[in-house]
């Protein structure tokens, strides 16, 4: 049975200096609480992993938390670029950082093969192009059955993957619905996961479309209310289009962007209590 522990716990128990972590979520329910917490405890050398790294991989490695970035799409949805990001990687601040760069069909393909036990996944979608040459997770074999050339892809298995949803039950049953992404997968390749919640309930009702994380494959639950803010939680609040749009000006400046992640640093994490 998954525990339920704190936002804080969790993340100081399953989240080490030097870990891979994935922190998934499309279009919405965005880990941004949990990220945040990863922030203040200051953990560093993680290798990040995400489709569509956005606005909470910005402000991760702008913190100083990364060393390298796995993905497949980067930039700040609907607004513009990802200033935090540029700066690692253009100028080594406040780090150097690594890119590994994937289709989002190979990256998702990596989530599957390491949810699967698989050392690979296959698929045609690289065949011809250059990132074999440049993307070591990426490959290339021959079908023994038909002799096609097809792209072979590493397994991926994050130390822990992070994902929020709506609800889960008080034995750690995780229910989401909404536009899913590859949550599923990125929780079934992990050694361990940890959910945020919006709510703990005694009873999953039904829901169509839902995605169910039974217990026994989730570590940890915390009840984060408003986790995924300023992303939107399908049936329960909506995106914060001028967040994201205020982003633009914060994350451009070293210095505006220092001024932000010291007050993220000094405040609470959402759903604790007040010390």
């Amino acid at each position: 049975m998954a525990k339920i522990v704190s936002l804080r716990e969790a993340v100081g128990e399953l989240v080490h200096d030097g870990d891979t972590v994935a922190l998934e979520g499309f279009t919405h329910l965005i880990p941004f609480a949990a990220g945040h917490e990863i922030i203040r405890q200051q953990r560093r050398e993680l290798t990040l992993v995400r489709m569509t790294p956005d606005l909470i991989y910005d402000q991760l490695i702008g913190a100083g938390c990364a060393r390298k970035l796995i993905f497949s799409w980067g930039g700040n949805p609907g607004v513009g670029a990802l200033y935090r990001i540029r700066d690692a990687i253009t100028r080594g601040w406040p780090a150097p950082l690594a890119i590994e760069e994937h289709s989002h069909a190979e990256l998702a393909n990596r989530y599957v093969a390491g949810a699967a036990g698989l050392p690979f996944a296959v698929l045609r979608g690289s065949a011809g192009t250059d990132l074999p040459m440049h993307t070591p997770a990426v490959s290339i074999v021959r079908c023994p059955f038909t002799g096609e050339e097809l792209t072979a892809v590493a397994a991926l298995t994050p130390d822990v993957t992070v994902v929020h949803a709506q609800r889960a039950d008080r034995e750690g049953n995780v229910q989401l619905w909404g536009i899913s992404g590859v949550q599923k997968e990125a929780v079934l390749a992990a050694r361990r996961a940890l959910v945020t919640v919006e709510e703990l309930v005694d009873e999953l009702e039904p829901v169509a479309g839902e995605v169910v994380l039974p217990r026994f494959v989730v570590t940890a639950v915390a009840e984060v209310p408003g986790g995924a803010a300023p992303s939107y939680a399908h049936g329960y609040y909506a995106r914060d289009n001028t967040a994201y749009r205020d982003w633009q000006r914060i994350s451009r400046d070293r210095e505006t962007f220092a001024a932000w992640l010291d007050e993220l640093q000094k405040a609470e994490a959402v759903g604790e209590p007040g010390e």
